[in-house]
């Protein structure tokens, strides 16, 4: 495989041992609702993640199976997402990403981030080829039916809320209410989700992010200073891992634009 961008930030502060990785797991997966693994090999593997050595992640966590699928497929997709410039790349790692979650699935059927990480490759590489594109492919369902899965399975999981709350903008945004009702989308159902996510996880910088983005989508120019307020609570959040960091890098480059 190629090597992968390197996370461009110093990961001093993100850089965790086991000790102190499990102290701050509550903080650090309120948005996935992922549980605390068994396994160290696994929780090695999330270490790695949190500092942003994304390519190692996703090597330790497929070497580890089992709960370590899901680190390799956050890895990968969060890598893919903010950090592979080739756009071919991107959508080939998002498509590997969802066919990994749904084996996982199979073998794993209660595993609610099996099902939120098939949603998240998916919706990104349907924004990837068009959201138009994906709908007329039948994605449109297939990302909707993974995350409310994902929700009933762990109604806690505050990034499938957001996650949904796009799915119902985005549609709503490309293709209108009327045909976007055809696919589930609804207005009022969006707003639900992004507002239940930020009550989930209030120190969240990509559900401020998201949920801006989504209220312009929704509600045209006449939200767009409640959107930048929330660029700007998102800007001004203090990272506490990698991920974080690109969310809040993403609040501060919106916030410029």
């Amino acid at each position: 495989m190629a090597k992968w961008t390197a996370f461009p930030h110093d990961n001093a502060d993100y850089s965790y041992d086991a000790a102190a990785l499990k102290k701050k797991w509550a903080r650090l997966h309120a948005g996935d609702a992922e549980p605390l693994p068994k396994d160290d090999k696994v929780l090695a593997a999330w270490a790695l993640f949190h500092a942003g050595d994304f390519q190692k992640a996703y090597d330790a966590g497929l070497k580890a199976g089992g709960a370590g699928i899901t680190v390799a497929n956050k890895a990968q997709s969060i890598y893919a997402n903010y950090l592979e410039k080739s756009e071919k790349t991107k959508l080939a790692m998002f498509m590997e990403v969802s066919e990994r979650a749904e084996a996982q699935q199979a073998e794993d059927p209660k595993n609610p981030n099996a099902r939120y990480w098939q949603a998240y490759a998916l919706g990104r590489y349907s924004q990837g080829i068009s959201v138009a594109k994906a709908l007329a492919q039948g994605l449109g369902s297939k990302v909707k039916n993974a995350l409310e899965t994902a929700i009933k399975l762990q109604p806690r999981h505050a990034d499938a809320h957001i996650a949904l709350g796009a799915f119902h903008a985005e549609v709503i945004d490309k293709v209108g209410a009327l045909l976007g009702r055809t696919q589930g989308a609804s207005k009022d159902q969006g707003l639900l989700m992004y507002k239940t996510a930020i009550k989930l996880n209030p120190n969240s910088a990509i559900a401020m992010v998201e949920y801006a983005n989504g209220l312009v989508m929704l509600e045209g120019d006449k939200k767009m200073k409640e959107a930048e307020k929330l660029y700007a609570d998102a800007a001004a959040f203090e990272p506490a891992d990698a991920m974080e960091r690109l969310d809040v890098e993403m609040a501060k480059a919106e916030l410029e634009d």
